[in-house]
């Protein structure tokens, strides 16, 4: 896997996921990005994450990987070989106190381990994406599931809107926002990312 370079996301990229948390919708993409040390792999393993700041949300993404520099114009299959399944953890007190204040939410996004992603594999194109719903199960039950259909900015709007605000190159990634279904981990939760009926990876809670 190449070197990460950027970690941007897109905030309540599907209508019910804003409602669900008493959101506005955007008219425009929502835009925030996470230190490339909040990354970790769903290998299998343990993952830890802070006992002490609050809930911890996790909010199921699908993540495009950018391969090259990005141009004005440039269209999704033209930048993106290859994506994976990834979850934008949210320290949700922390946020909520934030938000309160009008301060930035990076405190609430950034900490160790808070963006985690399954190994990349080949982007298949916009339309084969949209016959494909992506799903996170916990301790054996689906808590989120969603299709791109759903989106309320699709791919193409994301990259344009990443790259003439921020510029885009080979090594960045795009969280591209989360559906309905989020909520909060605890100690031994189990996660699996699917991606149809095929499992992309694993990983166990432990708070600590």
């Amino acid at each position: 896997m190449s070197e990460v370079k950027n970690i941007f996301c897109i905030g309540r990229n599907y209508a019910k996921h804003a409602v669900e948390l008493g959101n506005e919708v955007p008219d425009s993409p929502i835009l925030f990005s996470k230190p490339t040390h909040s990354l970790a792999y769903a290998k299998g393993d343990m993952i830890a994450f802070p006992v002490d700041k609050g809930e911890i949300h996790h909010e199921l993404e699908i993540v495009l990987h950018i391969d090259q520099q990005v141009k004005k114009g440039d269209l999704v299959e033209d930048v993106v070989s290859a994506m994976s399944l990834g979850i934008d953890f949210t320290l949700r007190d922390v946020q909520s106190e934030l938000k309160k204040k009008g301060q930035p939410w990076e405190r609430a996004k950034g900490f160790p381990n808070a963006a985690i992603t399954t190994d990349p594999f080949p982007f298949p194109g916009v339309e084969e994406c949209r016959e494909f719903t992506f799903s996170l199960v916990k301790n054996g039950e689906t808590v989120q599931e969603g299709t791109i259909k759903d989106m309320m900015f699709d791919f193409q709007a994301i990259i344009t809107e990443c790259q003439d605000v921020f510029g885009l190159g080979a090594g960045d990634l795009i969280y591209t926002g989360t559906p309905e279904g989020v909520g909060p981990i605890q100690d031994g939760d189990h996660f699996e990312f699917y991606w149809g009926e095929e499992c992309k990876g694993r990983f166990t809670v432990e708070m600590k």
